[in-house]
């Protein structure tokens, strides 16, 4: 299923409203079109699910109000001996049918960057389990980091210039999404031209969470970095490969979890599908 938000229409909409009255929270009816009373109910339904309540269903809320299809069969991997299962002993704590079906696009896109050896790969499922354990792309919710007391959301981020931010709403439009928490117009821009949507990415930034965009955007961005963060994994310095991706230390004990987990489950010869 599709992000879907304010101004979106058709049956995906349609299903949305009808799953959210079952839930308890009325939208105002089931005709299709995503206005303020579906906003609202799905700002609500988030509040209850412990979601961030931005108004938007992308696939945490949607899972959460069972919408999509779990009997969709699983995608080929175009890194067959990279497996769900394998992924699961990584990620402990997360529903599988996450992996079974974010895994295939976050490979996808790791073959199309050319980082699919068994040290990149190791990067890019450590890097997602430190930044969304739920296997799911996610946007930043509100924090003190990026949100001054009594301010605006995300109004800590408005004039970061290392960034590339212009001021408000800049660090709402490009706070953190996606498999990488993507930040920023500048990285916003530069990812968004590196997997093909030029300016789009910019103009909708939502766009960045969707699963296949935020598996591209993932890759992209471990490539942009990729001579140090081999060098750094060369080293056995996970600290400093986080560091490369995160700018710190945060998530740095999920990341090296997965990461050593990974050692030993993922085939030391990986390859792509032919």
């Amino acid at each position: 299923m599709a992000v879907l938000k304010v101004g979106s229409t058709g049956p995906d909409v349609t299903a949305l409203q009808q799953a959210l009255s079952k839930a308890g929270f009325n939208p105002g009816g089931s005709d299709g079109n995503f206005g303020p009373g579906t906003e609202g109910a799905v700002e609500a339904f988030q509040r209850s699910a412990g979601i961030t309540p931005d108004g938007i269903v992308g696939p945490q809320t949607a899972a959460a109000l069972g919408l999509g299809n779990p009997a969709a069969p699983q995608a080929a991997l175009a890194v067959p001996a990279v497996t769900a299962a394998m992924v699961a002993k990584m990620f402990p704590v997360t529903p599988v049918r996450n992996i079974e079906t974010n895994l295939p696009p976050v490979l996808d896109a790791l073959v199309a960057f050319q980082l699919a050896d068994k040290s990149m790969v190791l990067m890019a499922l450590g890097t997602i389990r430190a930044e969304t354990e739920s296997f799911e792309p996610i946007a930043e919710g509100p924090s003190p980091f990026n949100t001054s007391p009594g301010g605006q959301p995300f109004d800590l981020y408005d004039n970061r210039s290392d960034l590339g931010n212009l001021g408000s709403p800049d660090g709402a439009n490009f706070r953190g999404r996606g498999f990488v928490q993507l930040t920023g117009r500048a990285n916003y821009r530069q990812h968004g031209e590196a997997i093909g949507l030029g300016d789009q990415l910019v103009s909708n930034p939502d766009l960045a969470s969707d699963p296949q965009t935020a598996a591209k955007l993932l890759a992209s961005f471990l490539k942009s970095r990729e001579d140090r963060i081999r060098a750094a994994l060369a080293q056995g310095d996970l600290a400093t490969a986080r560091k490369l991706v995160n700018g710190g230390s945060n998530g740095l004990d999920r990341f090296s979890q997965a990461f050593q987990t990974g050692q030993g489950v993922i085939p030391d010869e990986v390859a792509a599908a032919a």
